[in-house]
């Protein structure tokens, strides 16, 4: 008996995840060429602290020193069958911006006739009462550049001189890791789980070489495909390695990639992104495909805060 797919419209006949595209591709720009001039109190972000995808775009914004810039609002982290929704509780809100109940309000303002699932991030212009973009991968790039007026920081995770080896690494990280765990997870078949799984500590194994004497993937400086790999490393132990059974080793047992893991934790800011409560209870209890138990386990105990010694390497 072939198991549920947790989303049947993304899943293919012979039980592999295939991840839906994203819906709304607009772009703020620091001009206004696009229609969206980047402005400050102008934007709205809605995100999910438990979601990888939305939590890259959390933390370019707290990076680039854009958290009085653009407003944000954390949805719940219980995913029901109509979808991410606002309620007060510890680490999230109701949405005092638009008072929607559900972030498909969202979605419908924007587009009446949408039917895809509803996702996050998502970036809402407060003047033309849409949305902007859903796409990380676009907002990681936003934040990185567009605002820069706004803000005091001059950081830039997008250098010119490294865009071409940035964006190689980012399609391999992306395929091999933060997408391969899904693979593995919403697997419905044995062999499709099994050639998504071992793929996943080919790529854990080959990124753990590659730091072992280079401090950050491209070396002194992380840049965005850091940030990219980081919040699938900080969910793999806690969620992917026994809820998405990709289990062969833990992030733990890579000696580099768990100081890695650290390093990057450590970062000024970053620590106040992470939230393991919402983490597990999304993945442990809107997962009951899965987990039809909904039992949320009271580990592991990561000890992020440890000295990783990664200051040394070049």
């Amino acid at each position: 008996m072939r198991a549920q797919p947790q989303f049947p419209n993304e899943q293919t006949g012979t039980g592999e995840f295939k991840r839906q595209s994203d819906a709304f591709r607009h772009w703020v720009t620091e001009d206004g060429r696009s229609g969206y001039p980047a402005a400050a109190g102008r934007y709205h972000l809605y995100v999910s602290l438990a979601c990888p995808w939305a939590h890259r775009t959390i933390i370019v914004r707290a990076l680039k020193g854009l958290t009085e810039v653009i407003g944000m609002t954390v949805v719940d982290p219980i995913r029901d069958d109509q979808g991410w929704a606002f309620h007060n509780g510890p680490g999230h809100s109701l949405d005092t911006t638009n008072g929607f109940h559900f972030l498909s309000e969202a979605y419908r303002a924007t587009d009446p006739n949408y039917h895809g699932r509803v996702t996050v991030p998502v970036l809402w212009d407060t003047v033309t009462k849409r949305i902007v973009t859903n796409s990380d991968d676009d907002l990681m790039r936003i934040f990185n550049g567009e605002f820069n007026r706004f803000t005091t920081s001059r950081l830039d995770l997008y250098p010119a001189a490294l865009r071409p080896q940035i964006d190689e690494m980012n399609d391999f990280v992306y395929e091999r890791v933060n997408d391969g765990v899904y693979r593995a997870g919403f697997a419905t078949s044995q062999q499709v789980y099994e050639r998504a799984a071992r793929s996943v500590f080919v790529a854990l194994d080959q990124l753990d070489t590659r730091l072992r004497d280079r401090r950050y993937l491209f070396g002194a400086q992380f840049v965005e495909s850091d940030w990219r790999l980081f919040v699938t490393l900080l969910r793999f132990d806690a969620v992917y390695h026994g809820h998405f059974k990709c289990n062969l080793r833990r992030i733990v047992d890579y000696p580099h990639l768990y100081g890695y893991l650290r390093d990057l934790y450590q970062v000024k800011g970053i620590a106040e992104t992470v939230d393991f409560d919402h983490i597990k209870r999304h993945y442990y209890v809107t997962h009951d495909d899965i987990n039809p138990t909904r039992i949320v386990p009271i580990g592991p105990q990561l000890d992020l805060e440890s000295p990783h010694g990664r200051d040394t390497l070049s």
